[in-house]
């Protein structure tokens, strides 16, 4: 009994050393916009959304403008997350990339290497939330269209929804040009080292790059 005990404080106590003592939490918007509406329904826990929706709903509000404003910070913030994947620091990844996602809830990467942590350090709950966010993610772009030419192609709202695809699917970009105006047309090498292209619709980048000229 007392060597069961004394396993119980030990898993307990270096439990916290892994995800420290306190958790840093995404920071909701508090613009009233479809946006921060959504990302405060998602972080309750409420994930059956429309995620194409919300990702476009993104380019529509006002924190899409802030984030604008913080892309430098947001891939220091991202650099920073690499290095402390690679010596597995988990608390500091989980608040590094919640610090991401209060910029831009949309990122999938973020939600990805969030939930990997979070899966890492036994916090199920949270790592089934961010997995079913990221992939919700995912989903709304590559179920809608093949990619595989430009009338099909995968609709994004940001460049980098198309790097994180390619690195899904495992490929190497070999080149990148823009087809038909609407269209980026990347063509890639799989791990085979056979060349395939794949199109990503980019009227919603346009348009998010217009909105910020606004005031």
């Amino acid at each position: 009994m007392i060597k069961l005990l004394l396993i119980t404080l030990t898993l307990f106590f270096n439990l916290n050393n892994v995800i420290g003592q306190t958790e840093m939490e995404v920071k909701v918007p508090k613009f009233d916009d479809n946006y921060s509406k959504t990302v405060q329904i998602l972080e309750s826990g409420k994930t059956d959304i429309d995620y194409k929706s919300f990702r476009e709903s993104f380019i529509e509000s006002k924190q899409f403008k802030i984030a604008s404003k913080k892309s430098s910070k947001f891939r220091e913030l991202e650099k920073e997350m690499y290095r402390q994947m690679s010596e597995s620091k988990y608390d500091s990844i989980i608040t590094t990339t919640k610090k991401m996602l209060s910029i831009d809830y949309t990122s999938m990467i973020a939600h990805k290497i969030l939930r990997q942590t979070y899966t890492i350090v036994g916090d199920t709950l949270n790592a089934k939330k961010y997995k079913t966010i990221q992939f919700g993610l995912l989903k709304s772009i590559i179920n809608n269209g093949d990619g595989k030419s430009c009338e099909n192609g995968w609709s994004v709202i940001q460049i980098s929804e198309e790097y994180f695809i390619l690195n899904m699917l495992n490929v190497e970009l070999d080149t990148q040009k823009i087809a038909g105006g609407i269209c980026d047309q990347m063509e890639v090498i799989d791990k085979n080292g056979e060349k395939k292209v794949y199109y990503f619709e980019i009227s919603n980048v346009f348009k998010g790059k217009e909105n910020l000229k606004e005031k």
